[in-house]
């Protein structure tokens, strides 16, 4: 399971002296502990797999948001530890399709619903979200649909 395997990092983490990695990892336990927690459950209890997916997924959305924000406060120290840590999220995060798959898929799902106004922007943006939850950037598809329209 995941949330137990990375659980277990964190005692990697320290025996080398790696403090990015290891708040990264800590950070990483604790959402999931606040996770268990909201759920209902016991936070000594683990979350499947898909639910740890989840968390990990608003940890790097977190973490791309304030790197931004550190960028246009010309904070490149912090914006380089949240690069860091973001890395290390990734690493856990199955493979998203790159923009030239979600391009193909956008234009497919257009015709097969037949959208020709703008006006259905958004009823196809809800299908392709469903479609693509977890596989692709819900940005890069709002920023594919966008240049279509």
């Amino acid at each position: 399971m995941l949330h137990e395997q990375i659980k277990g990092k964190i005692k990697e983490a320290m025996m080398a002296k790696d403090a990015t990695v290891l708040d990264t990892y800590r950070g990483m336990v604790s959402a999931f502990t606040n996770e268990l927690v909201g759920k209902g459950k016991k936070p000594n209890e683990f979350l499947t797999d898909e639910e740890a997916v989840v968390v990990i997924t608003r940890l790097s959305k977190q973490r791309k948001d304030s790197i931004e924000q550190f960028k246009k406060g010309n904070r490149e120290d912090l914006a380089q530890k949240e690069a860091a840590e973001l890395g290390i999220l990734e690493m856990y995060l199955p493979k998203m399709l790159d923009r030239g798959e979600v391009e193909k898929i956008v234009q497919a799902k257009k015709e097969a619903l037949g959208i020709v106004d703008v006006k259905e922007k958004g009823k196809l943006m809800s299908v392709l979200m469903k479609d693509l939850k977890g596989k692709a950037d819900g940005m890069m598809v709002r920023e594919v649909l966008d240049a279509l329209f």
